[in-house]
């Protein structure tokens, strides 16, 4: 790609997304996509392998069950270690997501960093702008949740299921709802519990 389109990509700037050096570079990056959800669940090695291709960077230890939704692939995607996502991850990688180690995410997660302008004049036009994403370390990102361009969430948080991230969230707490909104800090009780009644009955 041109050093111009790229520019625009991961500036915030709006950009026509449908440039010819673009959209080449992006079908390579479904390709390899495409071949990496068409894998066999035994194909663990080759499935370790490809990610190490497709993604920016991608940590040890990571799991992504197929199929994983991506517009570049991961190309712009940046995994820390022991990173697990399940079921239709969808990563909106336009420009860069940045994740923790450890964290986790649930079924049918999304991550979003490309917007479209409000006047309905450039939207007709084709424009689009990008603003990266940053997931903290050892946090759980509760299925269906939808993490929007620009966030940043903290550190073990927890994000609860359904929740529509549109803001920034701190560390160490729980949030959720639509808009997304801070609930309570992890406490004392989730030490010892880990689901309503059930207590956690060993050392850690």
């Amino acid at each position: 790609m041109s050093e111009e389109a790229i520019r625009k990509m991961h500036s915030e700037e709006l950009y026509l997304p449908d440039d010819e050096d673009i959209s080449k570079e992006q079908l390579k990056c479904l390709d390899k996509l495409y071949d990496f959800n068409m894998t066999r669940p035994t194909e663990l090695e080759k499935r370790k392998k490809m990610l190490q291709e497709m993604f920016a960077e991608i940590g040890e230890g990571c799991y992504i069950e197929p199929p994983l939704r991506a517009n570049f692939g991961g190309k712009h995607v940046h995994f820390g270690n022991k990173v697990y996502a399940n079921f239709n991850l969808t990563l909106i990688d336009d420009t860069h997501i940045y994740v923790g180690n450890y964290t986790l995410f649930g079924p049918n997660v999304t991550v979003a960093t490309a917007g479209h302008p409000i006047v309905p004049d450039l939207r007709r036009r084709g424009y689009q702008y990008n603003a990266p994403v940053t997931i903290g370390k050892n946090c759980w990102i509760g299925s269906g949740v939808i993490i929007l361009p620009g966030v940043t969430i903290g550190d073990d948080t927890v994000i609860g299921a359904g929740s529509v991230v549109a803001r920034d969230i701190p560390s160490g707490v729980i949030a959720l709802g639509n808009p997304c909104k801070v609930v309570r800090e992890v406490n004392e009780h989730d030490k010892e519990y880990y689901f309503k009644n059930h207590r956690i009955d060993f050392f850690y």
